[in-house]
């Protein structure tokens, strides 16, 4: 047995204890923040100037920064256009493993395209590039870390959206699973080729805006608190401001919760959402512009099971009212079709696509396999480690 049950079970009734405690301290805190987003709910200059002072003691500060709409703004789920033209993408990937016999790695695309309301079937579309030898490689001999293939794997996203949208005529709306925001690189050794992936990531980005495409990042169950974040920044004094890493008076409120408060009533009603946001983030100095990052909260579930998820969006979405209003529209349309448990019904259906299956990787080893001995090339060896996992396993 791996697991000592008993310590574990030990574990768990302390936790079991404390439980009510913890859920007292986190209800005075959740309340204090509601209280807080009515009181400065229009006050958006004072909100902003705040954000700026704090932003002289620390500039990598994550919070919302309001725009022109009020903290507690409802906006009702707008008309759909009927011709309008819905894609979506999902992608997955295959790190490459150096106790494999055989190193690779893959990026797999599913992207799904439907036309409202012209009776045409939904098309489905597949990319799947395979990286190998020294594809695999950094500029200093290392291998490609996970976040680097992670990143061409959200190129490759983007990238398809553009490619499937030459085919269709506007309104065009498309979408991919989660945020538009990409990560920094921790690892030095990856860092060229994940700067030269970022850009070509910009770069994609800035087509669809060129061609006046419509693009969101739809982040389900978001564990975000850039509201919340915003209102702890508003009480801070200047002292606090001084250490603000250190100052969370609204440590486990979510902006979920404060948007979707369950058990009593929801601030955003069924199919509403949010004031749009700027994202207030050291990532700023790379998506500028009309790039620059914003978002939305929305209440793709009902009155009495609110479910919040966040939209990112860039701003030339923001810029354009019809925009905003049609993605809003497309969004709350697809997550209505798959019933009690919200979700876009065409992310879900390109996530089908898109994943990679045991087996279908197995198979990608074995042709590869038999291809470079049929060239003579060199095979290496799977490793003891994993030899012995695979026994344990089997």
């Amino acid at each position: 047995m791996a697991i000592d049950f008993q310590q574990i079970y030990e574990r768990i009734k302390e936790i079991g204890k404390s439980a009510q405690e913890r859920k007292e301290v986190l209800d005075e805190r959740r309340q204090r923040a509601l209280n807080l987003l009515n009181e400065y709910a229009d006050d958006l200059d004072g909100l902003r100037k705040k954000v700026d002072t704090a932003l002289v003691q620390d500039a990598n500060i994550r919070c919302a920064l309001p725009l022109n709409e009020n903290l507690d703004t409802r906006v009702p789920t707008p008309a759909l256009p009927v011709d309008a033209t819905l894609i979506a993408a999902d992608g997955s990937q295959i790190i490459p493993d150096r106790h494999a016999a055989i190193h690779f790695g893959l990026v797999n695309v599913g992207a799904i395209a439907m036309q409202l309301n012209s009776g045409s079937t939904p098309e489905v579309f597949t990319d799947s590039q395979l990286f190998f030898g020294d594809e695999l490689l950094t500029e200093y001999g290392t291998t490609l870390s996970e976040g680097t293939i992670a990143l061409r794997r959200d190129l490759a996203e983007r990238t398809k959206l553009g490619e499937i949208a030459k085919n269709y005529s506007a309104p065009i709306i498309t979408f991919t699973d989660g945020p538009i925001e990409l990560w920094g690189n921790k690892d030095p050794s990856n860092a060229k080729s994940y700067q030269e992936s970022m850009q070509q990531y910009l770069g994609a980005l800035s087509r669809l805006q060129e061609k006046g495409i419509t693009t969101a990042g739809y982040v389900d169950k978001p564990g975000s608190n850039f509201v919340t974040r915003l209102l702890e920044i508003a009480i801070a004094t200047p002292e606090q401001l001084e250490d603000l890493r250190k100052f969370h008076p609204f440590l486990g409120v979510t902006d979920t919760w404060l948007y979707g408060e369950k058990g009593s009533k929801p601030l955003l009603k069924t199919g509403e959402r949010s004031a749009v946001f700027a994202l207030q983030a050291k990532s700023k100095d790379i998506y500028k512009g009309i790039l620059s990052l914003h978002f939305f909260y929305l209440n793709v579930g009902t009155d009495k099971h609110p479910v919040i998820v966040r939209v990112d969006i860039p701003k030339w979405v923001v810029d354009d009212p019809q925009k905003l209003n049609d993605l809003h529209a497309a969004l709350i349309q697809q997550c209505r079709i798959l019933g009690s448990k919200p979700y876009p019904y065409l992310l879900h259906r390109s996530h089908e696509v898109a994943v990679v299956s045991f087996d279908e990787k197995r198979q990608v080893e074995q042709m590869l396999d038999l291809e470079l001995r049929r060239n003579n090339a060199e095979i290496g060896e799977q490793s003891g480690k994993q030899s012995t996992k695979d026994v344990a396993n089997s």
